[in-house]
């Protein structure tokens, strides 16, 4: 089965994901600088989410470059993938309008792991559909990022409820960091071509 398909739908609703949580910035309610910063927790919260998508849509673009073939296990973990982002704007928007409050923090972080979780199998789903020699199965097999992501997403959730809601955020900052950088096996194969 072709993954090109796979690939334009997920770029569109990342898209669209995008575009319903920039809509979701309200304007601020006076003309000044302090209304702009009255504002500023808000757009950081955004800009966090927008990062995150980004990374998400940048290593979802690697991993199926490497793929050959999806079939139709690979689809439903997509959808699952997609799934888990759609939420983004849901959370987004709450955890802006209460960004020290322990439900909101923990919905998203809920939603981070979800997410993480999804693309963690999305990858293995991958890996087993164009079997243990493929490129694919090269490049990804030791990428430890995902479980690493994946278990600070459940340390997060778990300080977060305990300890302060907002070590939910300042987690998923730090994983985020650590996907900035792309995966370098990736990335050193499309350098060799």
């Amino acid at each position: 089965m072709s993954k090109t398909r796979v690939e334009a739908f997920t770029d569109a609703v990342i898209a669209i994901v995008m575009t319903l949580m920039v809509l979701e910035l309200k304007i601020p309610v006076t003309d000044s600088w302090n209304g702009l910063l009255s504002q500023s927790h808000k757009l950081i919260i955004y800009l966090i989410s927008f990062i995150n998508l980004a990374i998400y849509w940048n290593n979802h673009h690697h991993m199926f470059q490497l793929a050959k073939t999806v079939n139709g296990s690979v689809l439903w973990l997509n959808n699952w993938f997609i799934f888990s982002i759609s939420l983004f704007p849901f959370a987004t928007s709450w955890l802006s309008e209460f960004p020290l409050s322990q439900a909101p923090e923990l919905t998203y972080g809920l939603i981070v792991f979800l997410a993480n979780l999804a693309y963690l199998f999305l990858a293995k789903g991958l890996i087993k559909n164009n079997g243990t020699d493929s490129l694919i199965a090269k490049r990804l097999k030791d990428n430890r990022k995902p479980k690493i992501s994946v278990s600070l997403n459940l340390v997060a959730l778990l300080l977060g409820y305990l300890i302060a809601p907002i070590i939910v955020l300042i987690v998923n900052i730090v994983i985020l960091i650590m996907w900035v950088v792309p995966e370098k096996k990736v990335e050193q194969h499309y350098q060799h071509l």
